[in-house]
């Protein structure tokens, strides 16, 4: 899971139909991703740092427990 990155998410108030939304994908994808069952594109993460958090690194936001 992408705690940091949900965290941070709930920070601005934004959803995962939020995140599709930006990414254009359908909200099942995106809880796929979250979940870690599927990757993240890296053109994804940087269009979610760039639009929404510019001062934080790809690194924090994509922490997984695994």
């Amino acid at each position: 899971m992408y705690k940091n990155l949900e965290a941070e998410l709930k920070r601005i108030d934004k959803s995962q139909k939020d995140l599709a939304n930006l990414l254009d994908l359908h909200v099942s994808t995106i809880s796929a991703k979250m979940n870690c069952h599927n990757d993240f594109l890296l053109k994804e993460c940087k269009k979610i740092k760039t639009t929404w958090f510019p001062n934080l690194t790809l690194d924090y936001l994509f922490e997984t427990n695994e």
